[in-house]
């Protein structure tokens, strides 16, 4: 079973043996004493099955188990036993008719009320507090169950006790014994936690600290000026404007825009160009700027407000300027109240051809969901002559992931986020998994019949047709919601890299989870990275010409689309498999629940640069940090949430 589906057995268990401790307990109370001799046994059996998943997470990684171990488990545990000593004899004794409440039926039921708070308590503690465990959260998470036991011994009846020396555990006793447990446990898990405390939370990966010396702007981190030799200067001008826009599929929308249109106006530039673009903001309330996903721009040309530059206020207006080495598809979209701006249209294709480009069918095709509807810009049919060469670029701009299939051909993908892979082969009937943000190449060569194009299995089709209304337009497509994925890890041919992995000079883990934490000053359940929210957490501090390796860990129920600016990242492995096929240049890494990737980059960009989930609601949510560059800095106010 895979890592997530371990992680959901062990909350179900742990509810599992919640529910048991609180019936026994319950049971004992009305006076069924077999019955709650049966309920405790379960309650006991599920209590020791609890080891199994987190005998298995642990093998996936101390990231998975931490506050289970140190805490979780064995306060359940120590509160089982206790309930099982205290109540057990009294429930074994037959039933003698009527008498009095006694001491030792209320040690019992308190006891395993405890049993049950501690069942709870590890829940949440697994679920609100997550990775990395704190002593103070371990103390005030044990305190909490010893206050609800003592509240629990307030409200239940008072025993009447007849002889002295009754058998079992007086409710006297069994709080000493908890108070006990309370000491000893606490100093064993400060002691644990102490020698166990995790590297993710250091700041500099491991490297040397950061020396003094001069300092550089972001500011002063601009691209170049002149374009290549026989590239060309290529301006463009782009306003950003409220507007009512019909899609596609004829639908009206109330967007945000770039020059009344969505997505905004395709930006397509010869390798070598100087791109020279012009950002006006008419009457985008807050502001606006443009993000260059993907591309490696310098640092000045980031695009993040606070950051590298101030947010364009309506009547404002900013140039950006470099020069279009790098080929590939990529996108712009804003960086400031992203997931409100994009959403709603802020958005646009990039794309770098090479010089020697071969004459072929070049379409972009991009998918974003409207109201709650996902389409395909870039047209729903097409006419390609048979035999004719083809590249589809798909892009997804949404913060969820998407499906593609392609039905009537066999097809290579040539290209994983503008980065070309090494000798793809030709598959068919394969669905192709995009993450937030990712793009994909394919090339294929057109058929004497139909292609189609199907999003999410059935949400949208595109058509590519070798003749205008060949077939008509109501061809259906076979079920593609059985065809497996294509496997990044296994596909292509292997080549030489020319970076030293294996001896990172900086090495960080980031532990992607869910749980309660400060967000910009605001306590929310967040979306976090080693417990913390933005800006709690620290930057991560690189010198120029190291070989950064990061870690990435997902502890959550939810996928994570990790995005880090100014640099691609290389594949190193998923869940412990090393890549076999093409080498796997990416700027998302699609981190699902339960997954631990490894990647690694050279830091050959300086600058100050945002590490984040490119689901943006994510980020509004906390999950996103610096990486730093030594000496780089910016005059800009700290950015706020609306990255």
């Amino acid at each position: 079973m895979t890592t997530v589906v371990w992680i959901i057995v062990d909350y179900a268990v742990t509810l599992l043996g919640a529910v048991a401790w609180f019936a026994a307990a319950v049971t004992m109370v009305v006076r069924r004493p077999r019955i709650a001799l049966v309920l405790m046994a379960v309650a006991l059996l599920v209590t020791v099955a609890r080891a199994v998943p987190v005998v298995v997470l642990a093998g996936r990684g101390w990231w998975f188990v931490q506050e289970k171990v140190v805490l979780g488990l064995p306060m359940a545990a120590v509160a089982a036993l206790a309930a099982a000593l205290v109540a057990g004899p009294r429930l074994r004794a037959p039933a003698t008719g009527a008498r009095s409440w006694e001491a030792t039926d209320t040690a019992g039921v308190v006891a395993q009320f405890t049993a049950a708070y501690a069942a709870v308590a590890a829940f949440v503690l697994t679920l609100l507090i997550g990775y990395p465990l704190t002593l103070d959260t371990a103390l005030i998470t044990v305190a909490a169950v010893v206050a609800a036991a003592l509240l629990t011994t307030r409200v239940l009846p008072s025993p009447k006790v007849t002889e002295p020396a009754a058998t079992g555990m007086s409710r006297r006793g069994f709080l000493g014994v908890a108070g006990g447990v309370v000491v000893v446990g606490a100093a064993g898990t400060g002691g644990v936690l102490a020698a166990t405390r995790p590297a993710a939370m250091t700041t500099d990966g491991g490297g040397p600290a950061a020396m003094t010396g001069s300092a550089v702007a972001v500011t002063d981190l601009r691209g170049a000026t002149t374009p290549a030799p026989g590239g060309v200067r290529r301006p463009y001008v782009l306003t950003a404007r409220k507007a009512v826009v019909r899609l596609d599929s004829g639908r009206e929308f109330d967007a945000l825009t770039f020059d009344g249109s969505v997505p905004g106006p395709p930006i397509t530039v010869t390798q070598g160009d100087l791109l020279e673009v012009t950002l006006i903001n008419h009457d985008i309330d807050g502001g606006v700027t443009l993000h260059w996903h993907g591309y490696d721009v310098r640092c000045g040309e980031d695009g993040v407000p606070g950051v590298t530059q101030e947010a364009v206020a309506p009547g404002g207006r900013f140039v950006y300027r470099f020069r279009a080495d790098q080929t590939g598809t990529y996108w712009y979209h804003t960086h400031y109240e992203s997931y409100t701006g994009v959403q709603r249209g802020l958005y646009g294709h990039f794309v770098v051809k090479p010089r020697e480009d071969i004459e072929q069918v070049d379409l972009t095709l991009s998918v974003h969901t409207f109201d709650g509807v996902p389409e395909i810009s870039g047209g729903a049919e097409h006419v390609v002559p048979a035999g004719a060469p083809v590249r589809l670029r798909l892009l997804n701009t949404d913060s969820d992931p998407h499906r593609f299939a392609l039905v009537g051909m066999s097809f290579r993908v040539v290209a994983v986020d503008g980065r070309d892979l090494v000798r793809p082969g030709v598959i068919s009937e394969r669905g192709l998994r995009l993450a937030a943000a990712r793009r994909y190449d394919v090339v294929f060569e057109m058929p004497g019949g139909p292609v189609a194009l199907v999003l999410d299995d059935s949400a949208a089709t595109v058509w590519l047709r070798p003749k205008a209304n060949a077939h008509g337009g109501s061809v259906s497509t076979p079920d593609t919601a059985g065809w497996p994925e294509l496997d990044l890890l296994t596909y292509g041919a292997p080549a030489r890299v020319a970076l030293p992995t294996d001896a990172a000079d900086r090495h960080f883990t980031m532990v992607l989870d869910r749980e309660l934490a400060m967000v910009d000053g605001t306590p929310m359940y967040a979306h976090t990275v080693n417990g913390k929210g933005y800006p709690s957490i620290p930057d991560q501090l690189v010198t120029e010409g190291d070989v950064v390796r990061f870690t990435l860990v997902n502890r959550s129920l939810a996928s994570h689309p990790w995005h880090l600016h100014g640099h691609a990242v290389l594949v190193l492995s998923k869940n412990g498999q090393r890549y076999s096929g093409s080498p796997v240049w990416v700027d998302i890494v699609d981190v699902g629940p339960g997954d631990v990737w490894e990647v690694a980059f050279r830091a050959s960009n300086p600058g100050i640069w945002m590490n984040h989930c490119h689901n943006l609601p994510h980020v509004m949510q906390g999950m996103m940090l610096m990486l730093r560059y030594e000496g780089v800095t910016s005059p800009f106010k700290a950015m706020e949430m609306s990255g």
